[in-house]
């Protein structure tokens, strides 16, 4: 099997090639994303309009209501339209867009009308763009019935998942969290798409489970050694979507080990890891050696000042004390 060296935006690009080149009908549409404004701000889309033409990647305004908007028309029409929203926070713009109609046309329309529209969009701590850029708003869309919530860690799941996003008949957030965008690895040329809401897990281990998503999960890799070096035994599992989580496979594994630890970039208050400890517990209730824990940012916006996005995101050393904390 052939496979090429890439990063994880440039997983992305590769993906976007090859949905356009298997079916006319994907579309992509967002702010300066053709060739002639450089392809995107990261370089995403670069060479999708100069191989596929102006008719099928749109440069949009920079207005993410008329972006969601015409891409709902557009999937309502027949197309596949993906929808690059430049930062997550600024799906708060467009969100009446999200949450009233992508999200809910099948149930209002009995089922008649599908919206298979895939939002793209990049956030995360780390770079010092502070609070109106870097947050991780997970939570808002799984909480919305009618999206999947799509984050990715690694350049394979980028390429796979986004295959399976665009082909999916319903609303799809695809989040590429900073964190995880430049780490290379070996993406085969012929990978098939990865299946919506199956978890992926990293390292098998039987003392304790640690659940996590996007950037997270590389730091929470980072945690392995030293753990393992104390003789605790990790299973790892990367849920890859946020929703449908893979709930089946996080009780599996936490029945085995007895223990769960959830870690998340996003703040931990309200977060997505508060319905994972719940479902755990209520399934588990009596086989769990010790509470589940949750790791999450503070409640508070990302910071701008290094020393802080520093101490705001979850860094390995609380995922390894917090591990040892559990065992005890």
């Amino acid at each position: 099997m052939s496979a090429k060296k890439m990063n994880s935006l440039q997983a992305v690009n590769a993906a976007l090639h090859q949905a356009m080149a298997e079916d006319d009908k994907v579309i992509v549409l967002g702010e300066d994303i053709a060739d002639r404004e450089g392809g995107g701000v990261t370089g995403a889309t670069a060479g999708l309009s100069t191989k596929f033409g102006d008719d099928r990647v749109k440069s949009t305004p920079i207005s993410e209501q008329a972006i969601i908007g015409a891409a709902i028309g557009a999937a309502l029409a027949g197309y596949k339209p993906v929808a690059e929203i430049m930062l997550m926070n600024f799906t708060a713009v467009a969100m009446d867009m999200i949450f009233n109609h992508a999200a809910k046309l099948r149930f209002m329309s009995g089922g008649q009308s599908t919206v298979p529209i895939t939002i793209r969009t990049l956030t995360g701590a780390g770079w010092q763009t502070a609070g109106q850029h870097a947050d991780h708003l997970e939570g808002w869309f799984a909480h919305t019935a009618g999206i999947k919530v799509v984050a990715p860690s690694n350049p394979v799941d980028y390429k796979g998942l986004l295959l399976s996003c665009i082909q999916d008949p319903d609303p799809c957030i695809f989040i590429e969290s900073a964190g995880s965008l430049f780490i290379p690895a070996d993406v085969p040329d012929d990978l098939a798409p990865i299946p919506l809401g199956k978890a992926r897990v990293v390292q098998e281990g039987s003392d304790v489970t640690i659940i996590s998503w996007s950037s997270q999960v590389i730091r929470c890799q980072q945690a392995l050694a030293p753990l393992a070096e104390a003789g605790i035994s990790v299973e790892l599992i990367d849920l890859r979507t946020v929703s449908p989580w893979d709930k089946e496979a996080v009780l599996a594994s936490v029945t085995k080990t007895g223990r769960a630890v959830i870690a998340h970039e996003a703040v931990r208050h309200f977060g997505p890891g508060g319905e994972i400890a719940s479902t755990i517990s209520e399934e588990l209730f009596g086989q769990l050696k010790a509470p589940v824990r949750r790791l999450g940012a503070p409640y508070s916006p990302v910071p701008f000042a290094k020393v802080l996005e520093d101490a705001y995101i979850v860094s390995p050393d609380q995922v390894v004390e917090t591990v040892k904390a559990l065992m005890a």
